[in-house]
């Protein structure tokens, strides 16, 4: 039982992404690090396996054209944009962005990187086609056309409208970069290349399912030598083992850190927890075809019981953050300052489940017990809301979600990132037509929200934009498909003579200029 007291920009010359160009180092002086995690993800495909298990691994695995920088002097937004497998672009009108290709990157296999594989990564039959084999390519590019090369090294990025975020696409999820040859061939039997390369500092080693992943320094990586030998993701789902672990010097680096546990780590002498509140929130889904939760009002009062102050405080210590709206100050110029916090009116709940009529019926909360840190008590705290009000509330705990059809998922926790910081990147490109609500779990299908947002992510005038992107959210909380819980604080633990920085993304980043470890001269 659960315890109640308790901008567009034009960047030319060489990447300036801190220091690169760190010093060579040998391989014997290289560190085989391991990091224990809660799970690992059942592919490498950059594109198909975006999830926070995935994304952790593969940011190492590959490169973007542009790149993100979390280490700038603006505070680790990552809004600023730096080259990266392109060195400059420029926009050629309000449709096309042309980018000059890094020469003499090579791929892992040894494979010369050129224009070839840019125009395959993101072509209709890898990512961007109605019948792709990487179907969230579409929540991501949909406003692609088509990818023109120019010659060996330049190619153009043209849209099928305005779209005042391609370079921030192009920096962000589904964008990494892969070896057309060897894609193609590693996809004759599955469909999609499972585990295909990339550019980045680490290569695939071995991988086990269900066990670990590792993966082995590319000492031909275009950016500089990496900093450790190997780095093996290895499978620990029970917490107190992965803290156990990194006491004992077994693990340099742990992940999903409880805020209850950030004591007991720091007080040893050779590790450290490593704190930062995600650009990523915690979220419900509600299947809005279900006959139960059909009318918005039920669904509205779910959302009002919800006392998201008291999770904050029992599960996180306070060290959470509740969101308002669904938005993230990174947004910069469009996020919504002045917007109403998320309410908690157990009394108005109690008059919408009136007024809709409910009387009684059975609504099942569905989680995986792990995948998220404190999913299970939120859980928990949440029927005790709901039971509150006066709904008739269960947990349904199974190892894969993902493996309960859709018509038997009522309600299940979900989280979202913003993929750029803009409302494109996050309201609508998770809840949008391509995004999972709507496309994978088949849950919610709105009209007006759809047609905002396709507004919304191919209007260039700042003023308009605002006013959709308000709208938008506005749509989003009367219809209530689903409600925002917190932005969670991640936390790792890891040794203290490894420097390394986490991001507010769940990005491990491991190239040289964020990885280095004293203890090995590294």
């Amino acid at each position: 039982m659960f315890d109640w007291t308790t901008k567009t920009i034009i960047v030319a010359g060489a990447a300036v992404l801190g220091s690169l160009a760190a010093a060579p180092a040998g391989a014997a002086d290289r560190p085989d690090l391991i990091v224990a995690v809660a799970d690992n993800p059942p592919t490498l495909e950059p594109a198909k396996e975006l999830s926070n298990v995935g994304t952790r691994i593969t940011y190492s695995v590959f490169d973007t054209l542009i790149r993100r920088n979390f280490l700038s002097a603006e505070g680790g937004s990552g809004s600023e944009l730096v080259p990266s497998l392109a060195t400059s672009w420029k926009r050629v009108d309000d449709t096309t962005l042309e980018l000059q290709l890094r020469q003499g990157v090579t791929f892992q296999n040894g494979a010369a990187f050129n224009a070839d594989d840019v125009i395959f990564t993101f072509s209709p039959e890898r990512l961007i086609g109605k019948d792709s084999p990487l179907p969230q390519g579409r929540a991501y590019f949909g406003v692609l056309d088509r990818v023109e090369k120019v010659d060996d090294f330049t190619v153009r990025f043209i849209t099928k409208a305005p779209d005042p975020l391609l370079e921030q696409r192009l920096a962000s999820w589904a964008s990494w970069i892969v070896d057309k040859d060897d894609w193609q061939a590693k996809a004759k039997d599955k469909g999609f290349a499972q585990f295909p390369v990339g550019t980045g500092p680490y290569m695939l080693d071995d991988y086990r399912a269900d066990q670990y992943v590792k993966l082995k320094a590319f000492d031909g990586y275009w950016g500089g030598k990496p900093t450790a030998a190997t780095v093996t993701f290895r499978k620990v789902p029970e917490p107190a083992a992965r803290i156990a672990g990194l006491v004992s010097g077994e693990f340099d680096i742990i992940t999903n850190v409880a805020p209850d546990q950030i004591a007991q780590i720091d007080a040893y002498d050779d590790v450290e927890t490593r704190s930062v509140v995600l650009a990523n929130a915690h979220v419900l889904v509600y299947n809005t075809h279900n006959p139960v939760l059909q009318d918005k009002r039920i669904r509205q009062a779910m959302n009002l019981a919800i006392d998201r102050k008291l999770l904050v405080d029992a599960l996180w210590e306070g060290k959470a953050v509740v969101p308002n709206g669904h938005q993230y100050p990174e947004y910069g110029d469009m996020y919504q300052a002045d917007r109403p916090a998320l309410g908690y009116d157990p009394e108005k709940a109690k008059q919408l489940l009136q007024e809709a009529g409910y009387k009684g019926e059975p609504i099942i909360y569905s989680t995986e017990p792990n995948y998220y840190l404190n999913a299970l008590p939120a859980a928990q705290a949440i029927l005790e809301m709901w039971k509150a009000v006066g709904i008739n509330a269960t947990l349904n705990v199974v190892e894969d979600l993902d493996s309960l059809p859709n018509d038997q998922l009522m309600v299940r926790n979900w989280s979202n990132s913003t993929r750029y910081p803009d409302p494109v990147g996050g309201l609508w490109n998770t809840w949008g037509p391509y995004g999972s609500a709507q496309k994978t779990w088949e849950s919610w299908a709105p009209t007006a929200f759809n047609e905002v947002g396709q507004k919304l992510e191919t209007t260039l005038d700042h003023g308009a934009r605002y006013k959709l992107a308000v709208e938008l959210m506005d749509l989003w909380e009367d219809d209530a498909p689903g409600t925002i819980l917190y932005q969670p604080l991640e936390t790792y633990g890891a040794r203290k003579s490894l420097k390394w920085q986490p991001y507010t993304f769940y990005y491990m980043d491991l190239r040289p200029d964020n990885l280095k470890d004293e203890a090995h001269g590294s």
